[in-house]
């Protein structure tokens, strides 16, 4: 069948116009349906039939909906998808990119493939072995599950809290 699958390379990698347009095209021959952050020149990235997208979307409200992030492996990204336990393509472009992506390809959350000199079926590869892994989406589904449950904003809101409160009360 067809799956819905999420791509962001955020706001720089978006800004690479040859390398979203040479993405696009790529994933635009297969029988998926995408959703496509388009980034700051969206206008001169143009979408084949099967994807739809805007210069920039409600990543947390994407992410949930999708079965697979296309990424440059961002930490929003990256945390993003993992809370909501989808596995990850990550074609990383700079700093803590790289990091990420190696990560996800070693921990087998999903795969990292080299931003500029990927053949075109080494992502459409991807995509279909990702998306076929059911052992892989129940993992990721148990992860996502076990990282919203930790409540991390609230917890992470009352530690805030707590400092400030001693803080307030050292008289400092």
């Amino acid at each position: 069948g067809s799956a819905l699958i999420y791509l962001s390379l955020g706001s720089l990698g978006g800004a690479d116009v040859e390398l979203m347009r040479r993405l696009v095209k790529v994933l635009g021959t297969t029988r998926h349906r995408f959703i496509v952050s388009k980034g700051p020149q969206a206008d001169q990235i143009t979408l084949p039939d099967n994807m739809v997208g805007a210069q920039m979307l409600p990543q947390t409200k994407v992410i949930p909906q999708v079965d697979l992030v296309i990424s440059h492996g961002g930490n929003n990204t990256t945390t993003e998808a993992l809370h909501f336990g989808k596995p990850l393509i990550v074609l990383p472009l700079f700093w803590d990119q790289y990091e990420n992506a190696q990560r996800v390809d070693e921990l087998g959350f999903g795969v990292r493939l080299d931003t500029y000199s990927f053949a075109d079926a080494e992502l459409t590869d991807a995509v279909d072995r990702l998306l076929a892994d059911t052992d892989l989406r129940a993992r990721l589904d148990e992860i996502g599950a076990a990282i919203r449950g930790r409540d991390g904003l609230r917890v992470g809101a009352d530690v805030i809290e707590e400092v400030g409160a001693r803080h307030r009360n050292s008289g400092a």
